[in-house]
């Protein structure tokens, strides 16, 4: 008895090519949607709008939204004079995108590619605006701490970042909706000690961080410590405000990698001061 191929017992029942058929679509479309990582919803315009208000862009702004759907979100900042592109790996979005952003004018300005947005460069933004899900959020955060520029600013409809807690978020209402936007600026590298002198003393800044938050230890280099009264690190600006007696400072500062550049005031009794002050990691 000669054997059949799968080709040849498909075509002699219908039935069964039918089910072979449907199989096939399913796991097609099944697999594109798990490629996509992202089902397409677009954003509301006047969540869109709040998005690009709290990150304040304007026309030196260069904006990158990660799942770019129409393009509305870059679209929206091209019309306030920034530039920008959008990344998604659905070729019908990225088609429908850039026929808007020609409709609205603006496609001079920007531009759509269709891209992983694991695989994307996007270190050149200023601002990246995203609505994806939470999984893809957390699987996205080591990127866009390592990638992007302290002082970027993130923004996200909908998601938070686990862990990363947001340096703001609002609520938007909409068709008795409510939106969560939360809001990001990525902080420089803070951790590790801090060295400088002043008045023939040895400075030690010893510096804990998690994401943007950071705790201190300052001693004067004879086992004095000071207490510390306040920690802020924002995107590059770092503050420590510390005392020990009637000494009080206030360090203030802008971290280029090893180095901190600022200004260090001196408060001792009545008498207030300040210097130009600079640090070193070691």
């Amino acid at each position: 008895m000669k054997k059949q191929s799968l080709a040849t017992s498909l075509l002699r029942s219908p039935l069964a090519l039918l089910l072979f058929l449907g199989f096939i679509l399913l796991f097609t479309s099944q697999s594109f949607a798990q490629d996509l990582d992202v089902p397409y919803v677009p954003t509301p315009q006047n969540v869109v709008e709040r998005m690009l208000d709290l990150a304040e862009v304007e026309s030196s702004d260069y904006v990158i939204d990660l799942g770019s759907g129409d393009g509305r979100i870059v679209i929206a900042a091209a019309s306030r004079g920034a530039n920008g592109h959008g990344i998604d790996l659905d070729p019908e979005r990225i088609a429908e995108a850039r026929e808007n952003a020609s409709k609205q004018g603006v496609d001079d300005r920007i531009m759509f590619m269709e891209e992983d947005i694991f695989d994307t460069e996007f270190s050149e933004a200023s601002v990246i605006t995203m609505y994806l899900l939470p999984s893809v959020n957390k699987k996205l955060r080591p990127k866009l701490l390592n990638d992007l520029q302290p002082g970027t600013e993130v923004v996200s409809h909908s998601f938070d970042m686990g862990s990363w807690q947001a340096d703001k978020e609002v609520v938007v209402k909409k068709d008795g909706r409510s939106h969560d936007i939360y809001y990001w600026i990525i902080p420089a590298k803070a951790e590790g000690n801090w060295n400088w002198s002043f008045n023939d003393k040895q400075f030690t800044l010893t510096v804990n961080q998690r994401f943007q938050e950071i705790s201190a230890k300052l001693t004067d280099g004879s086992n004095s410590f000071f207490d510390i009264h306040k920690t802020e690190l924002k995107g590059k600006r770092i503050t420590i405000r510390a005392s020990n007696g009637d000494q009080n400072f206030i360090f203030s500062g802008r971290i280029e990698g090893d180095q901190i550049y600022g200004v260090m005031q001196h408060h001792s009794g009545e008498e207030k001061k300040f210097y130009q002050w600079s640090a070193s990691r070691k």
